[in-house]
């Protein structure tokens, strides 16, 4: 007897599965279009702030390429007119 209701079970668990099929593929549907939407924000977001970032750097250019020639000029006279390390 319990092995009759084992394949009860498993056939009203199978004619249930069949049933829902349609709703489970439209859900992951849903889902799908939804993930891909996120995706697409998630990469116009990264693109505006890419764009910021370079406006700001071109605009920002007339202190920071001076400061950064002036940073290496010092960085340049330090590693020229330090000693050099004696072997020994």
């Amino acid at each position: 007897m319990k092995t009759f209701l084992k394949v009860l079970l498993l056939v009203v668990a199978a004619v249930v599965a069949v049933k829902l099929l349609p709703l489970t593929l439209a859900l992951g549907l849903v889902l799908g279009l939804l993930l891909v939407g996120l995706v697409a924000l998630g990469l116009s977001v990264v693109a505006v702030v890419a764009v910021i970032a370079a406006a700001t750097a071109a605009v920002l250019a007339p202190i920071w390429i001076p400061a950064l020639l002036l940073l290496g000029l010092i960085a340049l006279i330090k590693k020229m007119s330090a000693k050099p390390a004696v072997a020994g």
